[in-house]
């Protein structure tokens, strides 16, 4: 059992854990960083990156994360393809443990674990991907300008999703499995007073259809009559909400009810001294790439400032 000692450790390796690293490396750090199960994160399941700044063209979703990689990697930063598979937050220095074997001892650590899009689990949505299924209208409405979608889901985020996809597509279909929304007042009366969103009530989606070209159409079925229909789409939108990659924290680090970690206001601090929360594992709300990178910017200045002040503390 290898027992490894560092000043910052980073775990996870998307937009943010990597910007965490550049800033963090540059800073004289040394920061490792454990790229976690998806190394690159959600982007590198995005083909097309219209949205960041600085790319006139666009970009590749795992062409970015490469880059952003060998920038980490130029200041000093040791990358490292591997899974957290425990932490221990009790005391310091802080400990983890890589792929249930190797022990890390830490000085600080700056949470990027991201979180996941959760899916209906129809074999045609992985068929599809980056083919007209898509969990992400702000990233991808863009594509569908002037074509017919469906979006499934019932919360606030599949309100949110059609009204922005409405303003872009001649039609929004949106599949509602009960004949009812979750989603607040303000949002269903926004969704119901725009006159191209249908809303399909009662309704499951059975499969996705396309070609080689992608995505033509869905299968949906009434949850109450049992009757089938097909109606012809573009592109399959998923919207019922995320997963924060937050489940090795349990117990360790405050959470809120959907288990996204919280951290102080106007920062990355979390209720652990040391321990920082950047990217979508903290945020429920914006879950860009380009937030994901300025909160990771912020992360690795929140534990600079903290080494800073206990290596004062040491002298002192």
């Amino acid at each position: 059992m290898e027992e490894d000692k560092v000043k910052v450790l980073i775990i996870g390796s998307g937009p943010a854990g990597y910007t965490a690293a550049i800033y963090a490396a540059r800073a004289g750090l040394t920061p490792m960083l454990y790229t976690g199960g998806q190394p690159g994160g959600q982007l590198t399941t995005t083909n097309d990156v219209e949205n960041f700044p600085g790319y006139p063209e666009g970009i590749n979703g795992p062409q970015m994360m490469m880059d952003l990689q060998k920038q980490a990697e130029r200041f000093g930063t040791k990358v490292n393809y591997g899974l957290i598979t425990s932490v221990d937050f009790s005391s310091h220095p802080l400990k983890v443990v890589v792929d249930e074997k190797d022990t890390i001892v830490a000085e600080s650590i700056i949470i990027a674990t991201g979180a996941t899009a959760k899916y209906l689990g129809i074999p045609s949505e992985e068929t599809y991907a980056n083919r007209g299924v898509s969990a992400c209208a702000v990233c991808d409405g863009y594509f569908y300008r002037s074509k017919e979608v469906a979006v499934v889901g019932a919360g606030d985020s599949a309100a949110e999703e059609a009204t922005y996809l409405s303003k872009l597509c001649t039609k929004v279909h949106l599949i509602v499995r009960r004949d009812e929304m979750r989603a607040s007042k303000i949002m269903q009366q926004r969704v119901l007073n725009t006159t191209n969103i249908e809303i399909h009530w009662n309704t499951e989606t059975d499969e996705i259809l396309g070609d080689d070209h992608g995505v033509n159409g869905v299968r949906l079925s009434n949850t109450k009559t049992g009757e089938k229909k097909d109606i012809a789409v573009q592109g399959f939108f998923l919207a019922i909400g995320h997963k924060p990659n937050t489940d090795i924290f349990k117990g360790q680090l405050d959470m809120d009810e959907s288990g996204y970690l919280k951290v102080q206001p106007g920062s990355t601090l979390t209720n652990v001294e040391g321990v920082f929360a950047v990217g979508d594992v903290a945020d429920r709300i914006y879950r860009q790439a380009i937030t994901a990178a300025g909160s990771g910017c912020m992360g690795a200045l929140d534990a600079e400032k903290f080494l800073a002040a206990k290596e004062m503390e040491t002298v002192h």
